[in-house]
């Protein structure tokens, strides 16, 4: 049952657990096109712009929707492509193994924090990996992965 004891750990979860794990995924995303020389804009939140470095740009509401659009990568395959679209998804995962074996070690103790972050992630996973159109031009992950796949389709899923 949720009491009002619960609400600090969901502020927590909504303030911080979620934008980190939106990060972890927008970063495997951008890993991947970094690493087949693309060039790409990372947006984290939504709303008035607050600040940016090089490509990255942070917006007011920092906990709710990031995305990245990318263009002309250098490694222009099919399997590339996969890849960027996959990479989301790859470095959530990796990120649960990693908090997974911390608290194992012993490293991390259990904490609701670690729990919540392991949960959110797979929840993130589930959706990003759902084949869904959000809008028109607005695919999820796997829908741009089955575009590619069945129609050859390339592009930036944003543009």
């Amino acid at each position: 049952m949720f009491t009002l004891s619960d609400i600090p750990i969901l502020l927590v979860s909504l303030f911080i657990i979620l934008p980190l794990i939106t990060i972890i995924h927008q970063a495997g995303h951008v890993f991947f096109v970094w690493i087949f020389g693309g060039k790409l804009k990372f947006v984290i939140g939504a709303g008035k712009r607050l600040f940016g470095f090089g490509p990255i740009e942070v917006r007011r509401i920092y906990f709710w929707h990031s995305f990245f659009q990318f263009k002309e990568l250098k490694n222009d395959t099919t399997l590339s492509h996969f890849l960027v679209f996959i990479g989301g998804s790859l470095f959530n995962f990796i990120s649960i193994l990693i908090v997974n074996g911390l608290i194992l070690m012993d490293i991390f103790a259990p904490h609701i924090f670690y729990y919540n972050f392991v949960y959110f992630s797979i929840y993130y996973i589930f959706f990003a990996l759902f084949p869904a159109r959000y809008s028109k031009d607005h695919p999820s992950d796997m829908m741009a992965i089955i575009d590619l796949l069945k129609y050859g389709k390339r592009c930036d899923p944003l543009d």
